[in-house]
């Protein structure tokens, strides 16, 4: 229970360190204070720009893929790996805690992103597999509809059902986990659920096939 406490603790410490946050300190912008106020890459794309935004995603998912591949695997000092733990479920929670981290951050009064970029970079490192799925649903909801916030949640929702169609028993730590987070992250976007809902949701117009404007 040590390495497992110990690890959890350093997976979220890590995804604490939020890409717009520390890049926005280096030129002055707190990027909770314009756009939509979320501390995450679509919101740097759009007020940004892109050079700010590919900055903060490759931050946001090396935090994600760092924990997942580094810590099951990783003795430290003091701190025995302990057999009755499975590696493959620590990895999923080092990953989970990790995403945890970047949506409520120690480091930054706990106001952070809202998880998707450290999800994939999780799943860079736990289920590759799984990242192409995830990608074509995104994609086809930002093309049909253009709310990128639409777009993350369903394709996180879809991750686990995806599995499950593929044979993946239930009480996999792949299903548990990103079942789970798949929740964390629909809860982390409720307020783009409550603007689509008022009709105040922005949307990526270039991106849609067929847009009004």
């Amino acid at each position: 229970m040590l390495e497992l406490g110990i690890k959890l603790l350093l997976s979220y410490l890590l995804g604490s360190l939020n890409g717009s946050l520390i890049i926005g300190k280096f030129i002055g912008v707190d990027i909770r204070s314009v756009g939509s106020g979320n501390a995450g890459g679509t919101n740097a794309l759009r007020t940004q720009g892109a050079r700010f935004a590919i900055g903060v995603m490759v931050i946001d998912i090396g935090k994600g893929f760092l924990p997942a591949w580094l810590f099951p695997a990783l003795g430290l000092p003091g701190v025995p790996l302990d057999p009755e733990i499975s590696r493959t479920w620590l990895m999923f929670a080092c990953g989970a805690a990790s995403v945890v981290g970047h949506c409520y951050p120690v480091w930054f009064n706990f106001r952070g992103g809202k998880g998707a970029a450290t999800l994939i970079g999780m799943l860079i490192a736990a289920a590759p597999g799984l990242l192409l799925y995830g990608l074509l649903v995104s994609a086809s909801i930002i093309v049909l509809t253009g709310f990128v916030g639409l777009a993350t949640m369903a394709a996180v929702t879809a991750l686990p059902i995806v599995l499950l169609i593929k044979g993946e028993p239930g009480s996999s730590p792949a299903v548990i986990t990103l079942s789970l987070l798949a929740l964390f992250i629909i809860y982390m976007h409720r307020s783009n659920i409550v603007r689509m809902i008022h009709g105040e949701e922005n949307r990526m117009h270039k991106a849609m096939l067929f847009s009004r404007r």
